[in-house]
Order: C-alpha cells, then sequence, then structure tokens
C-alpha cells in the first residue's frame, strides 16, 4: 500500500476523499488532472481495496475504506515497533 499511495496523484486522490464520497468530476475539477487519469487512478486504489465504489444514478461515488487504512496504519505500526525493539540484534554472517 505504500507503494501505491507513493505516488502523488494517488495521494491526492486519497487525500480529497478523505473529506467525503466524491465522484470523478469532483476529483477532476479538485485536483485539476484529466478524467482518464483519474479513473485509472481509481481502478489502482479500488484493486487495492483502498477505495470503495458506490453507484448513484448516472454517477459512481468513491469513498475510502477505513478498514483496508487502519489495517495498513497498524501494520506499519507494527513493523516500526519490531524495528525499534531488534535494531541493535545483528545476525552473525
Amino acid at each position: 500500500m505504500v507503494r501505491l499511495l507513493a505516488d502523488p496523484a494517488r495521494a491526492a486522490i486519497v487525500d480529497a476523499l478523505a473529506a467525503g464520497p466524491a465522484c470523478t468530476c469532483h476529483l477532476v475539477d479538485d485536483l485539476g488532472l484529466t478524467q482518464p487519469n483519474i479513473s485509472n487512478h481509481l481502478r489502482a486504489l479500488r484493486h487495492a481495496g483502498v477505495v470503495k465504489a458506490e453507484p448513484y444514478g448516472r454517477y459512481t461515488y468513491y469513498h475510502l475504506n477505513a478498514d483496508a487504512l487502519e489495517a495498513a496504519a497498524a501494520h506499519l505500526t507494527d513493523l516500526a515497533a519490531r524495528a525499534r525493539a531488534s535494531s541493535g540484534n545483528r545476525r552473525e554472517c
């Protein structure tokens, strides 16, 4: 997930969706990216489980999957704690 969010456009989309659900046209207006570019990034975010799509009439609204973000944050927190705890442990060559 870290690599996925390392892309500035994807990070901007996630940041924009943190304010609430939005459709592609909102994201195009807010971020100044092209519609195909937004759609491609949303597809990658959906496949990773970070974003969920919700049809609403002619439009599709996208919103963040808070559970996936919390799971990723917990995993990263656990890795940081393990790294701190084992920072002095060197294995013999």
